[in-house]
C-alpha cells in the first residue's frame, strides 16, 4: 500500500511522534492506521491514542434532558462547513449526558452532576470506573507497555518480576487517566481529591445514596473524515479536462 504524505500527517498528529517514525510505521503495518500508532507505542515514541487526534468534521451538538431528569438526549448534527451548521460562538461542540442514581434529588446534586458532565468533556475518560474496563482492554495495553520495556535497552535487562511490576504500575496510572471516578478532579482546590472523593463528598453532604452509573460524550465530527481539498488544483484539474 502506497503511504502518502496526509496519512502520515494524521498519525503524526495523534501520536505525536515524529515525520520519519510515523511514516515507518505505516510502512511497517500496511497503512493501518490502528496497528501503526500501536507500532509507536510499543517502540516507545508515541502515548496512548487520544480521541482529540481524530480528524473531526463540522457540526453541533445538542442535549435535551427532560423536565423529571429521567431522561434525556443527545444528537450530533455534521456538515461539511461550519457555515452549514447554525454556528454558535464557543458552544455546541461537545456534549456530555451524565446517569446519576440517587435516592435525593436537589440543585446540589445537580450542581454535582453538571460540574462531572464538565470533567467528562474536558479529560474525556474512556470508562466510568476500573470495573468498567473491559479485558480485552487490559490484555492489549499489557501487551504494549510489555513491548516497550523489551524495546528499551535499560530495562529490558531487568529481572522478569521487576518488569512485571513495572507493567503493573504504568497500567494502573493509565487507568487513573481513563476512568472517571479515578481522574483527579478538575476543580480540586488541593490537586489531589479523585471525582470518587467529590461525589463521596456530595453524597455525604446531602444524605444521599449516589452513584454515578455512566456517561456519553459527543463531540462534533468525531470519528469522521474531514475532506481537504486543494481548490486551486482541483479549478486546475478541471482547466485540463
Amino acid at each position: 500500500m502506497q503511504i502518502t504524505a496526509s496519512m502520515v500527517k494524521e498519525l503524526r498528529e495523534v501520536t505525536g511522534a515524529g515525520m520519519m517514525d510515523c511514516k515507518k510505521a505505516l510502512a511497517e503495518v500496511d497503512g493501518d492506521m490502528e496497528k501503526a500508532v500501536d507500532y509507536l507505542r510499543e517502540k516507545g515514541l508515541a502515548g496512548a491514542q487520544k480521541k482529540a487526534g481524530r480528524i473531526a468534521a463540522e457540526g453541533i451538538v445538542m442535549n435535551l434532558v427532560s423536565e423529571d431528569q429521567k431522561s434525556a438526549v443527545a444528537v450530533e448534527v455534521n456538515a461539511e462547513t461550519d457555515f452549514v451548521a447554525s454556528y454558535t460562538h464557543g458552544g455546541g461542540k461537545i456534549g456530555v449526558l451524565v446517569k446519576v442514581e440517587s435516592d435525593v434529588f436537589n440543585e446540589e446534586l445537580k450542581e454535582m452532576a453538571r460540574n462531572v458532565a464538565m470533567q467528562i468533556a474536558a479529560l474525556r475518560p474512556q470508562f466510568c470506573s476500573d470495573a468498567d474496563v473491559p479485558a480485552d482492554f487490559i490484555e492489549k495495553e499489557t501487551a504494549i507497555l510489555k513491548a516497550q520495556i523489551d524495546n528499551d535497552p535499560k530495562e529490558m535487562m531487568k529481572p522478569d518480576k521487576v518488569k512485571e511490576g513495572m507493567i503493573r504500575g504504568r497500567l494502573q496510572k493509565e487507568l487513573k487517566e481513563v476512568c472517571l471516578m479515578d481522574q483527579v478532579y478538575v476543580r480540586a482546590e488541593d490537586g489531589k481529591q479523585t471525582v470518587k472523593d467529590y461525589v463521596a463528598q456530595t453524597a455525604k453532604a446531602n444524605g444521599a445514596n449516589l452513584k454515578i452509573d455512566s456517561f456519553i460524550r459527543f463531540e462534533t465530527g468525531e470519528g469522521l473524515e474531514k475532506r481537504n481539498e486543494d481548490f486551486a488544483a482541483e479549478v486546475a484539474k478541471q482547466i485540463n479536462r
